[in-house]
């Protein structure tokens, strides 16, 4: 593996260069390079078996990379240092395709549970974690529109909302990036719009970056848009330029 380039002088939050990834002989990132600016929102395309699920790995430390820079917060923190466990701690949060939720526990218990406190043995014993005010629970449920559910079991919710509640999660533990895994999969079209929306709202104090198919969606989040294709970028920028590329036709949206 390459030397990390730390010294690298970026403004980015997040700053891949070069990022290469085999599995028994199959290169699923080629040398995947691209910048994600502070405040940014990006959204990632392409066919699958492209790269966009090696490429959450890569940078949640799930999955190493064989070659390439992994750079986090200006180039300060070099991600491929670190596990999945500390990266989390660092401030990046994923949120897998399927909602993984507490279904036996109230939405409000399943954001108790994942907000950021102390989280060692003292804390616990002392009942640290249930002197969180119930204003801070409050305020994440309301920004993901289940403030009116907070006593409802999870299992209760529809899928949607279920979708909602694992982003709640994710925002309890304040990550600066967060990065989302198809979040309308399986969505009625009212629980897509509103789900479009709420990504928006999060964007304004978060940097996020957006994986999904569904190209409706895509165009409603207006942010920029990385197409991959065989591991690395194929096309990116406006909606309508990555839409219009004959070679994203040619490999995604022509087929």
């Amino acid at each position: 593996m390459n030397p990390p380039s730390s010294h690298a002088v970026t403004g980015a939050i997040l700053y891949l260069d070069g990022v290469s990834v085999s599995f028994d002989g199959f290169r699923a990132l080629n040398s995947l390079s691209f910048t994600l600016e502070p405040g940014e929102m990006r959204a990632v395309i392409g066919p699958n078996g492209a790269g966009k699920t090696t490429m959450m790995d890569v940078i949640t430390g799930k999955t190493r990379p064989d070659d390439g820079d992994v750079l986090f917060r200006q180039g300060t923190i070099d991600l491929t240092r670190h596990d999945e466990a500390a990266i989390a701690e660092l401030g990046i949060g994923r949120k897998f395709q399927k909602p993984t939720v507490f279904e036996s526990h109230s939405v409000a218990d399943n954001v108790l549970l994942a907000l950021k406190g102390p989280r060692d043995p003292l804390s616990a014993l002392f009942g640290a974690r249930n002197r969180i005010p119930a204003a801070r629970i409050d305020a994440v449920l309301e920004r993901v529109r289940l403030q009116e559910h907070r006593r409802r079991l999870a299992g209760e919710l529809s899928h949607g909302q279920k979708q909602w509640l694992e982003i709640a999660m994710l925002l309890a533990q304040d990550p600066s990036l967060l990065l989302v895994d198809e979040p309308v999969a399986g969505m009625t079209d009212a629980e897509t719009e509103a789900t479009a929306e709420l990504l928006k709202d999060i964007n304004r104090d978060h940097s996020v970056i957006v994986v999904e198919h569904d190209m409706g969606f895509v165009r409603a989040l207006g942010c920029r848009v990385m197409c991959l294709h065989e591991g690395a970028v194929l096309a990116e920028g406006s909606i309508d330029a990555v839409a219009s590329n004959p070679r994203v036709i040619e490999v995604y949206l022509g087929r």
